[in-house]
């Protein structure tokens, strides 16, 4: 189960703290902050689709992620290269690399991170 924008933009704020009460979640949105009401519901729905955990220290919360910012990113990106790019890693890199205007640098340090990875898997 995906995480809707807002839900994103909550667990960005939950990867940097690592762990957070309401109130620290809270400090780290910008004015006009949501209310405490609209952050709680989607800490609910986050504990549902199984993101998001807690501890109870007395009426207090202590939430954390479940899964790292690392692994959502790379479960995300996989699924945009299978229903974007018909599950092809190389439609994607030629889409990459031609639509985002890389600069020479780039395009060789790519080339440099793929050469790596192959020869890491060959060994």
């Amino acid at each position: 189960m995906k995480l809707s924008k807002t839900e994103e933009q909550l667990m960005q704020h939950l990867w940097k703290l690592e762990k957070a009460f309401m109130k620290d979640i809270l400090e780290q949105y910008n004015e006009p902050k949501p209310a405490t009401t609209t952050i709680a519901t989607l800490l609910k729905r986050m504990t549902d689709k199984g993101y998001v955990a807690y501890k109870t220290f007395g009426k207090s919360r202590e939430y954390y992620p479940l899964i790292q910012k690392a692994d959502y990113f790379s479960n995300h990106l996989n699924g945009l290269i299978k229903n974007f790019f018909n599950d092809s890693a190389s439609q994607f890199a030629s889409f990459f690399t031609k639509e985002t205007n890389l600069s020479d640098t780039e395009l060789k340090e790519l080339r440099k991170i793929i050469d790596q990875q192959i020869k890491d898997k060959t060994e």
